[in-house]
């Protein structure tokens, strides 16, 4: 009963969360060693850490689902910070992967909608973080197509193009962007950070964890644990400290 009159009273405590909004690459972030799992790790007790990732997904279906996973009504002040990571399918070449296909220009159209879309909701631009597509090691993701009956169907040149397209539209908009396609090719061999030439290794999700992390830091430094630390209750009388 207690319980019931202090969440009737507005004692409920309602986390802050950061939202992953993505393919595939999102999807997987939560997996061991994954680059969502690294953020939740440092944001506990501070953020929820919201995994929003679907596996095959590309922007035109992206911008269909947005409005049903953040609105006004879910609490959108309580929004930290949002990621947008989409292109690796949006790039998949149109002859040999028509399905998850979306042409250049209407990905860059769809970003841009997204981005307006969730400031109509009132999550600012400096709250929006967009993510480029990885690089593609061809070699490896042609192995993972043959295996599968199927030909080389994405190529790393165009992908680099839906990469930049991404990066215009962050300066077209206002919003940050983590060019990921441009940073893991700073180091010519860039396999190492791809499990498969697509997604990402082990050493790919620290990479993007990393230049994540040096960009939400500044956005959340501010934010406060959540609770006292255990030490800092008061054990005889736990109300003081905790209601």
């Amino acid at each position: 009963m207690a319980l019931a009159e202090a969440g009737a009273g507005g004692r409920l405590l309602l986390w802050p969360r950061v939202l992953l909004f993505g393919d595939s690459i999102t999807e997987f972030a939560f997996q061991e060693n994954g680059w969502g799992a690294y953020l939740a790790e440092r944001l506990v007790r501070k953020c929820d850490v919201v995994n929003r990732g679907l596996s095959g997904y590309n922007t035109r279906w992206a911008k269909l689902i947005l409005p049903r996973l953040i609105s006004k009504s879910t609490g959108t002040e309580s929004t930290v910070a949002v990621t947008i990571f989409f292109g690796a399918n949006d790039s998949a070449l149109k002859d040999l992967n028509p399905k998850q296909h979306v042409p250049l220009e209407e990905y860059a159209a769809n970003l841009k909608s997204m981005i307006q879309y969730l400031k109509s909701v009132d999550i600012t631009e400096d709250r929006i973080i967009l993510i480029t597509p990885p690089p593609l090691q061809e070699s490896a993701w042609e192995k993972e197509c043959l295996a599968k009956g199927d030909k080389l169907n994405r190529s790393n040149a165009t992908t680099g193009q839906y990469a930049q397209a991404c990066v215009q539209v962050a300066r077209d908009c206002g919003t940050e962007v983590l060019d990921l396609w441009t940073l893991m090719q700073k180091n010519q061999d860039f396999s190492s950070y791809l499990s498969d030439g697509l997604h990402l290794s082990t050493k790919g999700n620290s990479f993007l964890a990393a230049q994540l992390w040096a960009r939400l830091e500044k956005k959340l430094s501010a934010l406060p644990s959540l609770l006292p630390y255990w030490h800092d209750v008061d054990h005889r009388n736990p109300e003081a400290s905790l209601l």
